[in-house]
């Protein structure tokens, strides 16, 4: 019998048919949207608009650049479409660390952070610099010169208030010393790396973690910044793809412009040909020709309804790549690295053999991905990180020598087997189509119904048994309608109505 309903799966059911690789999808934003539990938009974090407000000197902007953030400085801020981030969050899988389209998968590549962002990708993994020691206050008045002070809520668990960081090194003087210079630096790039690649969904707080990474900027330039941006925005990718979450952070930025480059749902039109700029976020940048914004159900209905051919899956190969900086060029390679991406206490898989059509390759069937073993979600401030990481610095080790290269597009081959698996393993629907009730909307309307006959029955001729047996029926009901979304609002209705009885003029609020 469960062979027979693996096999013939109802022509609505949205997937996966075998759950083998979405192993999460009970716990998955798409299981409760089906239900008829929409959360609708999520609260995006990313908090670039004041970066603009930073006036560096000369000297602070090589300073800068040595630190391997010269160009991603000049993005500033992007105008974020929340409704579209929430619909792409919907398609995302963290078993996988991938989006779920209908005809495939699609991920934001290692060499898609460098065109895009404008950040190295090879270099040494972001993790816990231990060779500065001492308390919180002791290594911000070592490398900014002052501290914030905690009796001011300017400092919180191990992460200073990225306004504190603005309001007193914003401004350099053009006299200042090197010390001084370097100090306000160090702020600004803290500021920098606290508003876009790793804000959190705290608001306004970056974590100390990363100032002993800028003590020194030459070394500092040496480490993988992309890659850490991008191993930080998938752990927020699944952490948002989860029901029970309504937020998002990360570097927005970089998921909105692939989504553009990718995907032509939402993209506002280009005033002009900037595909000579470098990074590439730079063309989504300032006034832009947009077109209406939809919310996150018509997103989400134009996602369900994409095919193959309406999906870009290589945008990059027509553009000018001489607007590459050199030292960058090679960087692209790991676009098809199969590795482990770190971020202080965040490890997360590279997976570019699922998603080879990006590449220009045809897509076979990928290798099974090793069941999740979570880490601490938020960063660690106690722990030694590079300790406790030492398979997954090794996996980040041998990156170069894990790169996939297999059949190229036109060879005769097809992707038949892979259509096969996929339509198997996928969950290939996010939307429940219109006038098609589903069974949870139909059972909450037949409970509703029940909810009324029990309120509006007479309790003057029953028996104790019974008025406690129609009391129990009223109690059940209404817990099952109030650990529903709708449920919420239908008892919340109930009770206002209730107490509203004793006086028939009172309005309801």
């Amino acid at each position: 019998m469960l062979e027979m309903s693996v096999q013939n799966p109802p022509t609505n059911f949205p997937g996966p048919i075998d759950p083998s690789v979405l192993y999460e999808q009970e716990q998955h934003i798409s299981s409760a949207i089906w239900e008829g539990q929409d959360r609708g938009t999520l609260r995006c974090h990313e908090h670039t608009s004041k970066i603009d407000g930073w006036k560096l000197t000369k000297k602070q902007i090589d300073l800068v650049g040595k630190a391997g953030f010269g160009h991603f400085r000049l993005i500033g801020q992007v105008s974020l479409n929340n409704p579209l981030i929430s619909a792409l969050v919907e398609r995302w899988r963290r078993e996988t660390n991938t989006f779920h389209l209908p005809s495939g998968e699609i991920t934001i590549t290692l060499d898609e952070v460098v065109r895009i962002l404008g950040l190295r990708v090879d270099g040494e993994a972001v993790v816990r610099d231990n060779s500065v020691v001492g308390s919180n206050t002791e290594i911000c008045e070592n490398l900014l010169g002052k501290a914030p002070n905690s009796d001011a809520k300017e400092i919180k668990g191990g992460m200073v208030k990225l306004g504190w960081l603005k309001e007193n090194f914003s401004e350099c003087p053009e006299d200042a010393s090197n010390e001084e210079v370097e100090r306000r630096t160090r702020a600004f790039l803290m500021y920098l790396v606290g508003s876009t690649i790793f804000a959190t969904t705290s608001g306004n707080l970056v974590p100390l973690l990363y100032l002993p990474l800028f003590k020194d900027f030459d070394k500092a330039g040496n480490y993988a910044w992309g890659a850490a941006a991008l191993a930080f925005l998938y752990r927020q990718l699944g952490k948002a793809s989860m029901k029970s979450q309504g937020t998002i952070s990360g570097s927005l930025t970089l998921l909105q412009c692939w989504s553009y480059f990718h995907l032509n749902i939402g993209r506002p039109e280009l005033k002009q040909d900037l595909s000579h700029r470098f990074p590439l976020a730079l063309h989504w940048k300032g006034r832009l020709n947009t077109q209406t914004k939809s919310d996150v159900v018509m997103y989400r209905q134009k996602l369900d309804s994409l095919d193959s051919s309406d999906i870009d899956w290589t945008p990059y190969k027509d553009l000018d790549s001489s607007s590459i900086p050199e030292n960058f060029r090679g960087d692209l390679t790991l676009g098809r690295s199969r590795t482990i991406l770190l971020c202080m206490d965040k490890a997360e898989w590279h997976l570019p053999d699922r998603c080879l059509r990006q590449f220009g390759l045809l897509q076979s069937i990928p290798k099974d991905v090793q069941r999740r073993e979570t880490k601490n979600n938020e960063v660690d401030n106690e722990l030694d990180t590079s300790k406790r990481m030492d398979s997954e610095l090794q996996e980040w080790s041998n990156r170069w020598q894990n790169i996939v290269d297999v059949v190229e597009d036109g060879d005769g081959t097809d992707e038949s087997e892979y259509t096969t698996w996929y339509s198997n393993i996928s969950r290939k629907l996010v939307h429940r189509r219109a006038f098609a009730p589903s069974q949870f909307q139909e059972s909450v309307s037949e409970m509703m119904k029940i909810q009324e006959i029990a309120y509006a029955a007479s309790t003057e001729d029953l028996n104790m048994k019974n008025k406690l047996a129609l009391e129990k029926i009223k109690a059940l009901v209404d817990r099952y309608l109030a650990n529903r979304v709708e449920g919420f609002k239908v008892l919340e209705k109930r009770k206002r109505s209730s107490e509203s009885s004793q006086n028939d003029e009172e309005p309801l609020n």
